[in-house]
């Protein structure tokens, strides 16, 4: 294993600060969103806008040193576009030094969802390349700002879900219109433009490096039906390697272009940004797993454009148990995810997302024995070793998501993927209390090992 090995925690603006109308923070498209039954609104989160200390400290004693946060785009800048606020850069600013100062590597992310409220009621998101022209100016700010003292960063929290239509058109902060495969392309390249601006930007101004994200789930065929492979192989090759080619400095995957010719679809582009994006090369490949899932072809028809294909023929796997939400648990998958980016590519790949959500309620007094999470981690962990020392794969660290419990992507507090208890509900705030559980000290006693005692 190479000298300096990450190991870290992830979180979102949304799902951890809170503070959601202090400090001159501007709306997002999550701050006005109706908080569906028994789940909880965005407004409070984890408090960390009021104190992040408790957890960094408990980071540090946990022997971590990354920390992957976002910048929230709405307390940085006046509605997305306008006036700096800089009382939201100055609050980065001092918690990228309590950071720093406890020996914790900050890896800054610029975009998790959360669109600022104006944007996208003015622009519809990302389908606009007026929001685009608004990212780049923020996300270059950012850079200036903060690159000297934050040398890891990346643009889009799991890029490639804007080439997902069941997911693409909510995270892009589209609030209107058919939702249309043209406009899915439009959201994916002007996501992709607004990726590749800064990241050449970066490399221009600052010795920073910067990484592209995907949400990498391993999609089997469901059966060995040669259609089923099929529809896997392009899959991976619309979903993954598509965005992947970029980030390497390849371009858009053929294959993709192609359909989008023969197709007749509209992705809107234009030759300057297909000049940044051949510009482009990233220094580290990143990704979030948690799952696997296989695709069935049996309902995919040669019309169906290959983005649609979980739509049509997402089965569940026999072979390996799921949680609650139906996410199934497939460590062999995660070595299977490294492999392919590194040896296609041979860019150091970068996991910074893993874990499990459970249901877990706390007595008061007794330590959360949660044997599953340890079980999960260790699996995981045990399958990237076995990349990196069997497969020469060149892997840069491993950050747990939410590795303290913050929300859900949902807003559900009670689906918690934490090492440390938070002692607040969907709609009681309790005490807020910091609780280490069974697997925090599992996962200290690995850290110190570098993975060596699991």
């Amino acid at each position: 294993m190479q000298n300096k090995f990450f190991w870290g925690n992830s979180v979102s603006s949304m799902q951890t600060e809170g503070g959601w109308n202090e400090g001159g923070k501007s709306l997002s498209v999550y701050d006005v969103q109706k908080p569906a039954k028994d789940l909880s609104d965005w407004h409070f989160a984890n408090d960390n806008f009021h104190n992040f200390a408790e957890d960094f400290d408990l980071m540090k004693d946990a022997g971590m040193n990354m920390y992957r946060f976002q910048i929230s785009w709405s307390r940085v800048v006046k509605d997305g576009t306008g006036a700096w606020n800089e009382a939201g850069i100055e609050y980065y600013d001092h918690f990228i030094d309590e950071l720093i100062k406890r020996g914790i590597e900050p890896m800054i992310c610029l975009y998790h969802f959360d669109m600022p409220l104006y944007l996208a009621e003015k622009y519809n998101g990302f389908l606009s390349k007026e929001t685009v022209k608004a990212f780049v100016r923020f996300g270059k700010e950012m850079v200036k700002r903060f690159s000297a003292k934050c040398k890891w960063w990346i643009t889009f929290n799991e890029q490639n879900l804007y080439s997902q239509p069941d997911i693409a058109f909510r995270i892009a902060g589209y609030v209107k219109g058919d939702k249309t495969t043209d406009e899915l392309y439009q959201i994916m390249h002007n996501v992709m433009t607004a990726h590749a601006q800064i990241s050449n930007f970066i490399h221009e101004t600052s010795d920073a490096k910067i990484g592209g994200m995907l949400a990498y789930s391993e999609v089997y065929p469901a059966s060995c039906r040669p259609k089923d492979v099929e529809c896997a192989r392009q899959w991976d090759e619309f979903i993954n390697f598509s965005l992947l080619d970029c980030f390497a400095g390849q371009g858009y995957s053929p294959a993709m272009l192609k359909l989008v010719k023969t197709k007749h679809i509209d992705m809107k582009m234009l030759p300057e940004e297909l000049k940044d994006i051949a510009d482009l090369k990233n220094d580290f490949l990143s990704f979030s797993y948690y799952a696997s899932t296989t695709v069935d072809s049996t309902n995919i028809t040669e019309e169906t454009v290959p983005n649609y294909f979980l739509i049509k023929g997402k089965k569940v796997n026999p072979y390996i148990d799921s949680t609650e939400w139906s996410w199934q648990i497939d460590p062999a998958g995660f070595r299977n995810v490294l492999n392919k980016m590194y040896q296609r590519y041979r860019i150091p790949v970068f996991p910074i997302e893993n874990g499990i959500g459970v249901r877990e309620k706390w007595d008061g007094e007794n330590i959360i024995e949660d044997d599953y999470r340890i079980k999960y981690h260790k699996e995981h962990i045990d399958a990237m070793l076995k990349a990196i020392n069997k497969d020469g794969v060149e892997v840069l660290g491993y950050l747990g998501w939410g590795l303290i419990d913050i929300l859900s992507s949902g807003g559900d507090m009670e689906k918690r993927y934490g090492l440390v208890y938070v002692n607040r509900g969907n709609r009681d705030l309790r005490d807020m209390k910091r609780v280490p559980k069974k697997s925090y000290f599992w996962f200290k006693k690995v850290i110190a090992s570098g993975g060596n005692d699991m």
